[in-house]
């Protein structure tokens, strides 16, 4: 190994250690170590900016936008309440509900974003049944990393895969994802709602009083709420015929974005208050990662381990895509799935060319292992740790051990199931 070489796994094993170790804010450090890989000389300013995926971050920036207008309204309030109502207060049926739409609209909307809109919406539901919010959290994490494991657009490491595989389309990963994701799904909730049926009661007179709420009170914006549902779903129907009009997903999404801005946005200050809802850390930290990522990848580091994976699985495709799965799974369980998933492109990319032909198992194991593997730990996906945070501000901090013992098992279930689905589907 050159000298380059050792440079660029050092920084980036430092910064993955930092950004595991949270000492840092993980932003700061993916810049520093993408910005320390052009400084010493490892990639040039032009590489590094070629490597930066910019129809990830596209894709990312216009939904954090249409999501955060449409979040004004009151619209995500409104469902919760009504979900609440329709299970006639029943905290466990409740439970289930807010499960079901957490998995549903971390699909479409992305998974970060859903929990930061459910989280509120369940402390307000669970102090008014005067019952344990932390049930409900732990179930709105595991539903939304398994809800976003269904789409493109449902979590960062589907939108990675999604951007370097250009022939996967929209459709591709509904039709190959969305299936096994709602049986997980189904299977997952059934068993959180049998491990916590005796520690959420509530009373008569509390169910009744939630019953009560007029939901309709809490949409703040009837006019703008059709706007923004109008946008969403052409948005949505833009995913579908992406490939159609031979357009990047990230065209679509930030065009939603915009012409939702343009029907809305009536002054500065209106523009101004939707781009500061974007989560610029976020985008900052996918661009420091791409950028500390094309490091392994210009020393030739990546090409190592593929050509190691490739002795390892002796380029068998049926061990390569456990080996990927489990892989993934494990890892990602506690370490941040996106730069592991970083890593990983890249190196799926040249097992191809070592000679596995057929890569389409390798991907769905990965995108499978990396979403469902955020369920194994609090600090396995971006969703968990933002839940833990808002937890902790409402003053009801969820442990990682606490989190470990539900979380760690069920994802274990879920990556065994992905195995047998894996390989009837693919391999047999």
């Amino acid at each position: 190994m050159d000298t380059q070489a050792v440079l660029a796994s050092g920084i980036f094993l430092i910064a993955y250690a930092m950004i595991i170790s949270e000492k840092i804010h993980r932003t700061i450090i993916a810049m520093i170590g993408g910005l320390a890989m052009i400084v010493l000389g490892i990639v040039d300013q032009s590489q590094a900016l070629h490597h930066i995926d910019f129809n990830t971050l596209g894709l990312l920036a216009g939904m954090m936008i249409i999501v955060a207008i449409t979040g004004e309204t009151g619209v995500f309030n409104y469902v919760a309440i009504s979900a609440a109502k329709k299970a006639q207060g029943d905290p466990l049926r409740i439970l289930i509900l807010l499960g079901l739409i957490t998995a549903s609209a971390s699909a479409f909307l992305d998974n970060v974003t859903t929990v930061l809109l459910m989280v509120p919406v369940t402390f307000s539901i669970t102090r008014q049944l005067q019952v344990n919010p932390e049930p409900y959290l732990i179930t709105q994490i595991v539903a939304s990393n398994i809800g976003g494991t269904a789409t493109l657009i449902g979590d960062p490491p589907n939108i990675m895969i999604g951007s370097a595989v250009k022939e996967l389309s929209f459709m591709d990963f509904i039709n190959n994802l969305a299936v096994i994701s709602a049986i997980i799904l189904v299977i997952t909730l059934l068993i959180l709602a049998w491990l916590y049926r005796n520690s959420l009661i509530t009373t008569t007179v509390l169910k009744q009083d939630l019953m009560n709420i007029d939901e309709g009170q809490v949409i703040t914006d009837a006019q703008l709420l059709r706007k923004c549902l109008l946008v969403l779903v052409l948005t949505i129907l833009g995913f579908f015929l992406h490939q159609i009009f031979h357009l990047e997903s990230a065209t679509v999404a930030l065009s939603g974005a915009f012409v939702l801005l343009l029907i809305t946005a009536k002054s500065e200050h209106a523009l101004e208050h939707a781009f500061s809802r974007v989560e610029w850390t976020t985008i900052f930290f996918f661009a420091g990662l791409f950028v500390l990522v094309s490091g392994l990848v210009e020393t030739g580091i990546i090409s190592s381990l593929a050509g190691q994976a490739m002795v390892l699985t002796k380029g068998d495709v049926t061990a390569a895509a456990m080996f990927v799965l489990w892989l993934s799974a494990i890892a990602s369980g506690f370490i941040d799935n996106i730069p592991f998933v970083a890593t990983m492109i890249p190196m799926i990319q040249d097992l191809g060319n070592l000679g596995i032909a057929n890569l389409e198992p390798l991907w769905w194991s990965l995108a499978l292992g990396a979403c469902l593997g955020g369920n194994g730990s609090l600090i396995g996906s971006s969703a968990n740790l933002i839940v833990a945070g808002l937890a902790a501000q409402q003053g009801h901090p969820i442990s990682f051990l606490r989190f470990l013992l539900v979380g760690f098992p069920l994802m274990l279930l879920s990556i065994a199931i992905s195995t047998v689905y894996i390989y009837l589907r693919y391999l047999f």
